[in-house]
């Protein structure tokens, strides 16, 4: 069947597209601070504030998308099923989780309250530092009395800037001599500033050694045999929405979707996903759907972790009880109880607990310091759990990455017991993915049958390590794991499916903005960067088979060069020049999104405006969300002559009207800034 679909190109013309960085209007009157000014183009005419539909749209007649794919080919194409859809798809409830520290600190900037640090380039953007290291500077913030102590209790690292008291020399010592700090590579990558930190400093407001709060004890059969999987597949009790349990989907088909020089790597997966098990209601996999991955900790991290804290390898696969008194560790949504569970120690360290994703806390420094045995070691760690190592600590929190091993390297001579450990490490966490296409249109020809597939893509996201070079992402990092698993198959023609790869995963998230607020008709801007680009690909698959005629799509692609790090060139089922354009930062004419945004002010005035209309933005929420947001600002203060504050209130209730709808990139780290899993 041929369908009718008008698609509408929106290239921006070399000879109008001068912006304007003037903050005066064309006709003279003056413009809001740092109001950006709509330039002239043949889609932009600042001046005009009648939203009118586009003219000139190309009636384009697209033979259907739907295509078959045959039992022996690897690549991703789309084969017709007859699955139902929802409108409104229903999910499991996922739990709230706390409010991200990034929003609690915006807001009490708002509030004139605290000032905070500009984040260094490569530092970790999802903290913050607070500027004041000295105690007197602390009592400025708090306020005569700590009457503002409540507002920075919930920003606060570990026991809070509030704590900070200086660290004074003892008098009746005579000879003043600074600790002596461990000479090795980890301690030094640290850059720890102990100030005038002895052997005798007295320290305060040091954190009790927490509970004991959880066991391990022999089972009664200890030769018992067993078929471990913790290389495979998490255990049993690893539940995202209990009764459900986490699917293993067989990876069908991988391909990296960058070129080679690309500056971050960014893959291709189809899963297989037919045997997996029917919900109640409507729940299925929908478009600007996400699914939860849950990721393992690697096997070289885990086996480090296991040699330094010197457990002996003949017992870390041996069956265990695991014995908890509360919590809900190591399930990762599972109810708030005393448990006894059947594992193994290298298991719960693969997929219980996280490594490497979290800063480090207090509690975590005051039980390394109760099992170090050097001296200098031991005052150090007890000075970071103090309050007059507050400044430290918090630079320790607010800097670089650091991970499990790399302060297990930097203290040498602490080993303590791997049940103490575990009990102030962070729970393990799904990372979530958008889905990159029609999860209703995809599937597999294997000669019997069609095998629903879904397809996700995947940025591998790399911090700096310690030892030189860089570190991955957990969930990323596992991602690329499997994908050059299944490359190097196909690269020596043996078919991936013969390898057995697995990604344990969960249906989760399909109630989220992107796929709540999807119409399958109205006219729509489709506005990403990266990999935030991927699930408009299913947005654009789905559009293409309705029967509607009112397919009106744009999309805005942002990149870096577009030689390196597009990403589905090619592969959108459309001619791409007709409903795409390519912005490009580094390539071309170094420009950003926002900066399409404003040359389509027209479009965007007019979807802002119009009848199920629908601007969409996924992205990463500092810089291109914010840019995006601020040039969607200037063009309603340009088209509908208002003031700023008019023209934040207009797109304010835009949003609220599930027109404007803005997402930060997928994955997601559900959790807030700090998890502790025994509080």
């Amino acid at each position: 069947m041929v369908q009718e679909v008008f698609l509408q190109s929106f290239l921006i013309p070399a000879a109008t597209a001068t912006l304007s960085m003037a903050h005066i209007h064309p006709e003279g009157q003056p413009q809001p601070e740092g109001h950006i000014c709509c330039p002239e183009t043949t889609t932009s005419h600042p001046n005009d504030p009648i939203p009118a539909e586009p003219e000139d749209i190309p009636q384009i007649k697209l033979p259907s998308l739907i295509t078959d794919r045959s039992a022996d080919s690897f690549n991703s194409s789309a084969t017709s099923l007859n699955y139902a859809s929802s409108s409104n798809p229903e999910s499991p409830t996922t739990p709230a989780t706390e409010p991200h520290v990034d929003a609690e600190l915006e807001e009490l900037k708002d509030e004139g309250i605290i000032a905070i640090a500009p984040s260094p380039p490569e530092g970790r953007h999802s903290s913050n530092q607070l500027i004041p290291s000295e105690p007197e500077e602390v009592k400025k913030i708090l306020g005569e009395g700590g009457e503002n102590r409540n507002l920075i209790d919930k920003v606060c690292c570990g026991e809070g800037c509030c704590k900070l008291e200086a660290l004074e020399l003892d008098p009746e010592s005579k000879d003043h001599v600074p600790v002596v700090v461990p000479d090795n590579d980890a301690f030094r990558s640290l850059k720890l500033r102990l100030g005038p930190l002895s052997l005798d400093s007295k320290l305060t407001r040091t954190l009790e050694l927490p509970d004991e709060v959880l066991s391990f004890v022999p089972l009664a059969d200890p030769t018992a045999s067993f078929e471990s999987t913790v290389q495979k597949h998490p255990p049993r009790f690893v539940t995202p929405h209990p009764p459900f349990e986490v699917f293993s989907a067989k990876v069908h088909h991988a391909r990296e979707l960058t070129k080679p020089s690309a500056e971050k790597r960014t893959y291709h997966f189809d899963l297989d996903v037919t045997d997996y098990p029917e919900e109640s209601g409507t729940v299925d996999f929908v478009v600007g759907g996400a699914i939860g991955v849950c990721a393992p900790n690697s096997e070289g991290i885990v086996n480090e972790v296991l040699d330094l804290l010197g457990v002996p390898r003949f017992v870390r696969d041996k069956q265990v009880i695991l014995k908890t008194t509360g919590g809900r560790w190591p399930t990762i949504w599972g109810d708030e109880m005393p448990r006894e569970l059947i594992t193994t120690r290298r298991e719960l360290l693969t997929w219980c607990s996280d490594l490497q994703s979290y800063p480090p806390s207090k509690l975590l420094f005051r039980v390394l310091a109760e099992y170090a045995h050097a001296p200098n070691e031991k005052k150090i760690l007890q000075y970071l759990s103090s309050a007059q190592g507050q400044a430290a600590f918090c630079d320790l929190r607010t800097g670089p990455h650091l991970t499990i091993t790399q302060i297990l390297n930097a203290f040498p001579s602490s080993q303590p017991p791997l049940n103490r450990l575990i009990s102030v490490l962070s729970t393990l966490m799904p990372r979530f993915y958008s889905l990159s296409q029609d999860p209703m249109i995809s599937c597999e020809r294997d000669g019997s049958g069609c095998r629903r597939m879904i397809e996700m893509a995947v940025t591998v996201h790399e911090t700096p390590n310690w030892r030189g070079g860089p570190r991955k992402g957990v969930g990323s990092g596992f991602m690329e794991r499997v994908a050059h698993k299944a490359m190097a198959a196909t690269d020596n023609d043996i078919n991936p499916l013969t390898l057995d790869l697995r990604v344990p995963m969960f249906r989760g998230l399909m109630a989220n903005p992107l796929a709540r607020e999807f119409c399958m008709d109205g006219p729509m801007m489709l506005i990403g960067s990266g990999v935030g680009i991927a699930p408009f690909r299913g947005f654009v698959h789905r559009r293409l088979r309705s029967n509607n005629v009112t397919n009106k799509v744009w999309v805005v692609q942002g990149i870096r060069d577009s030689l390196l790090d597009e990403i589905y060139s090619g592969d959108w089922g459309v001619q791409e020049d007709k409903i795409k354009t390519i912005v490009q930062s580094r390539g071309g004419q170094h420009e950003y999104v926002q900066d399409a945004v404003r040359h389509q002010a027209d479009i965007v005035w007019f979807l802002l405006n119009a009848l199920d209309g629908r601007i969409f933005v996924c992205g990463s929420a500092k810089g291109m969300g914010e840019g995006v947001e601020g040039a969607v600002v200037d063009v309603v203060i340009d088209k509908g002559n208002l003031n700023g504050e008019e023209a934040r209130a207009f797109l304010d209730g835009k949003k609220k009207e599930g027109v404007y709808i803005a997402v930060s990139h997928l994955p997601l780290l559900l959790c807030g800034e700090t998890t502790f899993l025994f509080p």
